[in-house]
């Protein structure tokens, strides 16, 4: 039997689940509701300044979200990748595990951490520190989403911190280099890779997210997931907002699109260039 036969059933996964359906939103988004004929009226509306103003609002949050997940992922992974295989592989656990737990049953719980009567804010009134608002802000979204995505940035940058080579590492040490030189000039050029892998596995999804604006951020902060849902189960096909929903989801498309021909563009370039001592 010919290996590509064994592809059979993932070509069929891609055409059924992907494919199939891209080309409805792109139906949708190019066509009329009335004659079903080609028309561009759904992208121009899916332009106009309320919505590119939701766009901007989620690009923002989702890049404030990446930078902070990065920061904080990376120190972490670096850490990891300097210990014990066994000690960081039980430590790694500790990432892993919450991941198995229901999406909406984590932002749940952070619901309750920064509620007025949450967790936070019983401590800071036991302290005589007073109640401070966190729910329903920028803040509380932009928690949630680094709470939620951290592991998509760790997990990446520590593959590739374990795999690097430290034959790389005790050359630079043996030609001089100090420990930040090594850092700069070995460590982080070859981790690259990992880092814009985790940094497109965690903005692709902070940018389309909907659930964690919606329960943290309250209405004051939709986003661009949100109102593409909108579109869809509340404005409802019988009034076109299942067009302009498609046009929205369209747009999205295209940019994700973008973001990850400029993560490979970048990934390519990497790999090719080399290290410098």
């Amino acid at each position: 039997m010919k290996r590509k036969y064994f592809a059979i059933p993932y070509a069929v996964w891609m055409l059924v689940l992907i494919i199939a359906p891209m080309i409805l939103i792109m139906m949708y988004a190019f066509t009329g509701q009335a004659d079903g004929a080609f028309t561009l009226d759904n992208i121009k509306e899916a332009l106009n300044p309320v919505y590119m103003k939701v766009l901007l609002r989620s690009l923002e949050l989702a890049v404030i979200s990446t930078v902070i997940c990065l920061f904080l992922g990376y120190p972490i992974a670096y850490f990891l990748s300097r210990m014990p295989a066994r000690r960081a592989a039980i430590l790694s656990m500790l990432f892993i595990v919450p991941m198995w737990m229901n999406f909406l049953l984590r932002t749940y719980a952070w619901m309750n951490i920064l509620d007025t009567n949450g967790l936070i804010n019983q401590l800071l009134v036991a302290l005589d520190l007073g109640r401070v608002k966190l729910m329903n802000t920028q803040g509380a979204v932009v928690v949630g989403m680094v709470y939620n995505y951290l592991p998509f940035m760790i997990l990446p940058i520590y593959n590739i911190l374990q795999k690097m080579p430290k034959e790389s590492i005790e050359a630079a040490q043996d030609l001089g280099s100090t420990d930040r030189q090594v850092f700069t000039k070995v460590v982080f050029p070859l981790s690259i890779p990992g880092v814009i892998s985790g940094i497109t596995m965690v903005f692709i999804p902070t940018i389309t997210t909907f659930a964690i604006s919606r329960l943290l951020g309250g209405s004051q902060f939709m986003l661009y997931g949100d109102l593409i849902e909108n579109q869809f189960l509340s404005v409802g096909q019988a009034n076109g907002g299942w067009h302009v929903g498609a046009a929205l989801s369209f747009i999205m498309m295209v940019l994700v699109f973008i973001c990850m021909a400029i993560a490979n563009h970048f990934d390519k370039g990497e790999e090719n260039g080399g290290t410098m001592i």
